[in-house]
This record gives structure tokens, sequence and C-alpha cells, in this order.
């Protein structure tokens, strides 16, 4: 004899009412006003550098001033300065470019009890969203220059590796920073992710390294000065 097959009592949704949807409706329009205002914004910074590290460095900190340096540097090499717009390194980022001749620019995120902007912003945006923020640092991007930082900069960091991992932006140069500060990640990136096959070894040469300003600002120009070279050999 079969035995019987056990109910599925599945779950029923819920009523949606209208003020449920005018809630989320409106939460649609917010997004697409934010996408809106940074396209119109921020289309004629190119090229840029957005620039990521830890809210939490005080300016009498070796990385505030080799952030402010990095900043500084590629502004006056005409690399429009983009950052989180707030403290730390990012303040340092923008506090550089503004003493460059280049934009500095801050995409600032509504958070509770979050500073306010740093006060060293050509343009400031201000994003409700953070998916929307993110579009915005990768979307006139020229390059990335990660310094050291915490859960944040890790989430830009492996966001911009896998986009371009898997070619849904263009390549770019991702210049990472200290890499005293980087070297345990990197190392289980090799003796983890690529000995499990989660990533391949050539993705290990998404990424370079430099410790100086000089040396970010090299990084990024050899890219590009390659990627021109293997233009002309086709």
């Amino acid at each position: 004899m079969r035995s019987k097959k056990p109910e599925n009592k599945r779950p029923v949704p819920p009523e949606i009412n209208d003020s449920m949807l005018t809630r989320e409706s409106w939460k649609i329009f917010q997004v697409i006003s934010e996408f809106v205002e940074g396209y119109e914004r921020l289309v004629h910074i190119s090229p840029s550098v957005s620039i990521y590290g830890s809210a939490r460095v005080k300016p009498d900190h070796p990385y505030y001033k080799l952030a402010t340096e990095i900043g500084k540097l590629l502004s006056n090499n005409g690399y429009s300065i983009v950052t989180g717009g707030g403290g730390g390194i990012m303040q340092a980022g923008n506090y550089g470019a503004y003493q460059g001749n280049s934009f500095s620019i801050g995409l600032n995120i509504v958070l509770p009890g979050e500073e306010v902007a740093n006060e060293y912003q050509d343009i400031s945006l201000r994003f409700r969203h953070f998916f929307t923020r993110k579009i915005m640092f990768v979307k006139y991007a020229s390059a990335y220059v990660v310094l050291p930082g915490g859960f944040g900069t890790l989430d830009e960091l492996s966001e911009i590796l896998s986009l371009v991992q898997t070619k849904k932006t263009r390549k770019i140069p991702i210049v990472i920073v200290n890499r005293a500060f980087w070297e345990p990640l990197i190392e289980w990136f090799k003796s983890t992710l690529v000995k499990e096959k989660m990533i391949d070894p050539e993705d290990m040469d998404l990424f370079t390294f430099a410790e100086n300003p000089q040396e970010v600002l090299d990084a990024i120009d050899k890219f590009y000065k390659d990627a021109e070279n293997d233009l002309m050999v086709y």
C-alpha cells in the first residue's frame, strides 16, 4: 500500500494595500532621482580616480597624510578625486584634491549618527541608498585607489574586483596602497581562493600595489600607456 503523500501547506501571500504600494513607489522615484542627479553632476569629471579607506583615521595618522598626498598628486595630474565624502582617509583624499587643480568630489551617504560631509568638496552629492552611490563610484572612474580600511573599504574593493573579473565593467587600474596592511588578505586569496579554484590564478593580476603617491600615479599612467600600445598593435 502506497504511503499517503503529506500535504504541502504553502504560505499564503499577504494582501497588498494601496498605502504599501504608494510607499514602495516613492522609493523607486527616490532611486531614480539619485541616479539622475549623479549622472548630471558627474558626467564632466572624467578622468577621475575613486579613493577608498577608513573613516576612522585621524589627521595626525600617517595614512591620512599619505591619502592627502595621493589626492594632491593625482589632482595636479588631471584626475578628479572621488571619495565617500566623510572623514578619515576620505577627507584626506578630498583635501589633497582641493589643493590640486582638478575637482574634489564627495559621494556622501545618509546614515544615523553620521558626521557631516567634509568641507573639501567642489561637488557634493548625498545618497540615501548604498547601491546608487556604489554605481556613481564606478560609473566615471578611470582608476580605483584602495588605502587601508575596514568593512566598507573591503566591500568596495571586492565589488570592483568582481565587476572587472566578470566583465560587467571595463578593466581599470586597481591600485592597493600599503602592501604590508593588505598582505594577509592577498595571501589568503592565493592560498585559499586560487587553490580551491574559487578564482583563477590570472585574477591576481587585476590589481597592483603601490607604497607612495608617485607609485600610484605611475601605476595608473602605465596601465593606460600599455592599453594605448596594445591598440596600436592592432
